[in-house]
């Protein structure tokens, strides 16, 4: 496999262009609510093909791994920011636009309407300042790279930006995100964070299986129930510095088994959140790793961020088969 070959330099005599193996590309949605959209192609040349939504607040939308969709996706495919109205709909207008591998939800508040704030925070679906990208191979680990910031505040309110940088490493089946949440403003804020990872059909179905840190939390998964209700549950990571949570679909005939491994620093996400809607039409399963816990419904508060200082988060995903092709 070419991927064996160690950076551009070893692989610029064998192409024409370094970025028929693997590329970062800007392109623009233009189709119906999507139209405007303003995104970054990513392709590692490994399998793994995402595209990060820069009017989306860099989140990631449609996700493939070895051309098998992965990501879960709504009616309203990847809508313009333009639409968006966190507070229509008594609070819940996020599940209009909600869709795409990665919702990243806060900065101010996640989870249900509350005193005033909507589902999920006013972050989800902000448009995005993108400062950079592009393919690096000259790199001791060659990757593909963007970054990007973006500012929710409001005039006597909250001032926080959040600087992700989003890169995979070329020839690779892994994606990384390094986040910071500042405080921009001139006092303290609560920031809480929750990273809405959206997996669907075909890693989502019969005999699905999701574990955390080695423990069986769902499944196996039968066929379509008619009768499921959405259903959320959130655990403590424990002790370690590092959580790991997989998805697996076993194989069965000539699909082939697939996995996905969702792992990020504990430090300032303790918790996982685990959410599964399994009705006809939805069919998702929702893997988030959170600043906090939830009891009852009730949120609990997120952490106080200083004037000035920021929150770092740290997350990975990695792609495996069980059988070559």
């Amino acid at each position: 496999m070419w991927q064996a070959v160690r950076g551009g330099k070893d692989l610029r005599p064998l192409v024409g262009d370094l970025r028929q193996l693997a590329s970062v590309r800007r392109i623009i949605l233009d189709e119906g609510p999507e139209r405007g959209v303003q995104a970054l192609a990513f392709s590692t040349g490994g399998g793994l093909d995402f595209w990060v939504l820069c009017d989306r607040s860099f989140d990631i939308g449609p996700l493939w791994w070895r051309g098998t969709p992965i990501a879960w996706q709504s009616p309203s495919g990847f809508a313009s920011p333009y639409l968006r109205d966190p507070h229509g709909d008594g609070g819940f207008g996020f599940e209009r636009l909600f869709s795409g591998f990665l919702v990243t939800c806060g900065l101010e508040h996640i989870r249900q309407p509350a005193d005033g704030k909507p589902l999920h925070g006013h972050l989800p679906f902000t448009p995005g300042r993108l400062l950079s990208h592009g393919e690096d191979w000259d790199a001791a680990e060659p990757v593909i790279f963007c970054e990007g910031e973006t500012t929710q505040a409001r005039l006597n309110g909250e001032r926080l930006r959040l600087k992700r940088r989003i890169e995979a490493p070329i020839g690779g089946a892994v994606l990384r995100i390094t986040d910071e949440v500042l405080n921009i403003g001139g006092r303290h804020e609560t920031v809480s964070m929750l990273y809405h990872m959206n997996f669907g059909f075909p890693i989502v179905g019969s005999g699905t299986t999701v574990s955390l840190n080695d423990t069986p939390l769902l499944g196996p998964l039968h066929d379509v129930d008619l009768e499921a209700q959405p259903t959320v549950r959130c655990f403590e990571v424990g002790d370690q510095s590092q959580a790991r949570c997989v998805i697996r679909r076993e194989k069965s005939g000539l699909r082939r088994g697939t996995e996905a491994i969702v792992s990020w620093e504990t430090s300032t996400l303790p918790h996982a959140q685990v959410w599964h809607d399994l009705r006809p039409y939805s069919q998702v399963i929702g893997i988030e790793p959170v600043t906090s816990a939830r009891e009852y419904r009730i949120n609990q508060d997120g952490t106080s961020l200083a004037p000035g200082n920021a929150m770092p988060f740290s997350l990975a995903v990695s792609f495996a088969d069980f059988e070559p092709y």
